[in-house]
């Protein structure tokens, strides 16, 4: 009776700690799991005990360095090492371990113990603090994304100047910060233009700066954005808006790599990677006499044409999930995530303004809603056409196939392509989850789960 209430009292407290913690014997097999580690892994106690911690945790460390292993091995405890789990979804979780020897009362070793912390929301503001981003930070899965990081690393290795074209929203800027962090600028200077926000007059000062006396006013010299991104990067955007005669300026030094600031009595080398972007059709401005084919050519070296969110439907459940664990970051917020309802409205959205109303949609949302799931009530009036009502999330206007189609594709992005997950989550059998893929054509997630579950 006290040997059960002893276990009792420590579950108690394991369960009270911030911190992951669980157990195990000599044989790896794990006999304690708190509430924190649960939370941590998305694994629950009752899957957890008694299967081997690499099944539960699939860290990044598990085949090689693992931690508690080397304590086993040296007697050491481990204080502070980092890691990267991997959840059943595929979300990489940071993590920091510390760990230990369990010991019986004779001083022999009878398990181990590991204490980790999620890390996740420390990296998180640490790149936004420091503004930094990868394409690790794109969230995308589709075909139409995969593509795009595929050859990210490549156009970043090189030094020519980039185009990125692509709709409102559609994170041009994100992308034009990948390029700098991937390339061998990344500890250079990265600066950023908005080209359509400012007169000629004052564009030209931002750009390429001016001397003291060069006009009334100017007391001392003003470098240029040219000037402080030297051998970094300069992000041009709305480069399509810029005026005839900032053309031909802008032209003259992305040939000769040269500045003059006005004032100045003689040019200046400068050492900057250009990448600029637009939301209009450039070529079809070139055509049409309103933007020079010689700067045309002279910035569309490289071209990157981002998909709008239309065009990445399959993109909608994971960006959502990114947005929701955001803004519970931001907001101090526990919200779970969003009703089937509100997903079903999401993914038939049109997104005129693509990711960034996306994001604005779940901000809204989160304003409204207090805990537990963001639902249909939450949602902005945009999302619902007239005529249709809050509580109407049915596809009435599609036909049954469409609509089969349909569940299918977004039950097996939701499950992150685990084709076993989706079949139980729909009700039929596998075999026929595989015939029915097959079938309608459905493109499925780069990954397709089956590691995970083996």
């Amino acid at each position: 009776m006290q040997h059960h209430l002893a276990e009792h009292h420590q579950e108690t407290i394991l369960d009270s700690i911030n911190e992951g913690v669980f157990t195990v014997n000599r044989n790896w097999r794990i006999t304690s799991f708190n509430r924190a580690a649960e939370t941590i892994t998305r694994v629950k106690r009752s899957e957890a005990m008694g299967r081997l911690c690499s099944e539960v945790f699939r860290a990044n460390i598990c085949e090689g360095t693992c931690a508690l292993k080397r304590t086993f091995t040296t007697g050491q405890p481990t204080v502070n090492a980092t890691a990267r789990i991997v959840t059943e979804d595929g979300v990489q979780i940071p993590i920091r371990i510390s760990t230990a020897l369990l010991k019986d009362n004779r001083g022999n070793v009878v398990g181990g113990v590991e204490t980790f912390q999620d890390l996740t929301q420390v990296e998180q503001l640490r790149k936004e603090l420091e503004a930094r981003y990868t394409c690790e930070d794109i969230v995308g899965r589709s075909r139409a994304m995969t593509k795009l990081f595929d050859v990210l690393p490549k156009i970043a290795e090189s030094d020519s100047t980039v185009l990125i074209e692509g709709e409102s929203g559609t994170g041009k800027e994100l992308f034009a910060r990948a390029v700098h962090n991937l390339s061998p600028r990344k500890k250079r200077p990265f600066l950023a233009v908005n080209c359509a926000a400012l007169p000629d007059t004052l564009l030209e000062s931002e750009l390429f700066g001016y001397k003291a006396g060069a006009f009334t006013g100017a007391t001392k010299d003003k470098p240029g954005r040219f000037t402080l991104a030297d051998r970094g990067t300069l992000f041009l955007d709305e480069i399509g808006d810029i005026s005839p005669a900032m053309q031909v300026r802008l032209l003259r030094v992305l040939q000769d790599k040269r500045i003059e600031p006005l004032g100045a009595v003689k040019p200046r080398e400068v050492d900057v990677r250009v990448v600029a972007a637009t939301h209009r059709n450039l070529s079809e401005r070139v055509k049409a006499g309103k933007f020079r084919s010689d700067l045309y050519y002279r910035i569309c070296v490289v071209q990157m044409k981002l998909p709008s969110l239309r065009e990445r439907r399959p993109d909608v459940p994971a960006l959502v999930d990114h947005m929701v664990a955001k803004f519970n970051r931001l907001k101090g917020k526990d919200i779970f995530g969003v009703s089937e309802e509100v997903m079903e409205r999401l993914m038939h959205y049109d997104y005129p303004g693509n990711v960034r109303e996306l994001e604005n949609i779940i901000e809204h949302a989160f304003v409204l809603c207090r805990n537990g799931f963001l639902c249909l009530q939450h949602l902005p009036p945009e999302l619902f056409p007239e005529g249709a009502g809050r509580d109407s999330g049915k596809r009435a206007d599609m036909t049954l196939q469409a609509m089969e189609r349909t569940m299918i594709a977004e039950a097996l992005w939701r499950c992150g392509g685990n084709r076993k997950k989706t079949a139980e989550k729909l009700g039929i059998d596998y075999t026929t989850l595989y015939r029915k893929i097959l079938r309608f054509g459905i493109e499925t997630p780069p990954l397709d789960g089956r590691s995970q579950t083996s």
